[in-house]
């Protein structure tokens, strides 16, 4: 159940003042261990793996030959391996389908999530609050540091503040977090998935697999597409997208009264009350009430009246997402 409205603007406060922990929900983690792993990543995701450096962490796809993205992913190297950081109802058969192209690579595919906790901290003490554990806190979003069995990677931020995940063994979470509110704040996980929304990263979950290429939620915007690596699953799609001027879709941050729609679910416009305009990707409760969310939309819809689920439907309005998305012209210009 979702925290009230009340106890989440409580720890936005809380955000802005000095800062947050919270345990987020709904990931999953896949360890992908071996001679071959990252050569065998390489070839299956949107992003480049086999220069990924011990100190960095990326945001990666993983597409169907269609272009159509199945996952996403953020990904680091740890001790035994690459982590893929996913979520958790799509694991289990991502990690199987992903398995199925190991073919001779060495190469291993494990489900670590039973092991391992998250920890989420944000706000302007967060740094000096993982600094007094004895915790690093890289500077550079997206950069990843090591403190013994501990990977902490700086995360976008939201809602103005810097934000840091921890991945630790599960059996170390009680000692960490006790450690961390001596000077941070309790907070809600619906919180934590609040702020994944005004970062403007989208999540891949079941209800949207093969829904989107990625350039229609942004993804190359936010780093999770290199298209100057080698091929993969998808890629020649995903190519044609980026510089034939093809794209109609792109997302956008929504915000809305009532309950938090799930993903997938339609929106809705009156100049087309029989075909959605698109359909959300993430939702959150939001702490000033209502929700707010990623949702992909054609491109000449975002100047419309919005509406959830029917054109008789709840109103939507547009937010205001952390970068700049490119009109259809613009993104010719850059191909």
């Amino acid at each position: 159940m979702n925290a009230p409205a009340t106890e989440l603007a409580t720890s936005l406060d809380a955000l802005q003042k000095h800062g947050v922990i919270c345990a987020p929900a709904g990931l999953g983690w896949i360890r992908v261990a071996g001679d071959d792993a990252a050569t065998f990543l390489h070839t299956q995701l949107t992003n480049a793996v086999e220069d990924l450096a011990p100190g960095a962490a990326r945001l990666a796809g993983y597409c169907s030959p269609k272009g159509r993205l199945q996952a996403s992913f953020l990904m680091w190297r740890d001790a035994e391996g690459i982590v893929l950081q996913l979520s958790a109802d799509i694991l289990s058969a991502l990690q199987k389908r992903l398995s199925m192209f190991v073919l001779r690579a060495k190469a291993k595919l494990s489900d670590i999530t039973a092991a391992v906790a998250m920890v989420g901290v944000a706000g302007p003490q967060a740094a000096q609050a993982l600094a007094a554990a004895g915790l690093p806190a890289p500077e550079a979003v997206f950069a990843a540091a090591s403190a013994g069995d501990i990977t902490v990677v700086r995360l976008p931020d939201a809602a103005g503040q810097p934000r840091w995940q921890l991945v630790l063994p599960a059996g170390r979470a009680g000692e960490i977090r006790a450690a961390l509110t001596s000077q941070l704040a309790e907070a809600d996980a619906a919180l934590w998935d609040w702020c994944d929304i005004q970062s403007g990263i989208p999540r891949i979950v079941a209800a949207t697999q093969e829904q989107f290429v990625p350039q229609m939620v942004n993804f190359e915007i936010v780093g999770g597409v290199n298209f100057r690596k080698g091929c993969y699953p998808g890629q020649e799609i995903v190519a044609r997208s980026q510089y034939r001027g093809t794209l109609k879709r792109r997302m956008w941050l929504v915000q809305g009264d009532g309950a938090v729609p799930a993903p997938a679910a339609e929106i809705f416009r009156p100049e087309d009350p029989a075909q959605p305009c698109g359909m959300i990707v993430n939702a959150a409760p939001a702490p000033q009430g209502g929700w707010a969310g990623l949702a992909e939309l054609k491109i000449d819809a975002a100047a419309s009246a919005l509406h959830l689920g029917s054109v008789d439907g709840a109103a939507l309005t547009l937010g205001s997402l952390p970068y700049e998305v490119p009109l259809p012209e613009a993104t010719q210009a850059a191909g």
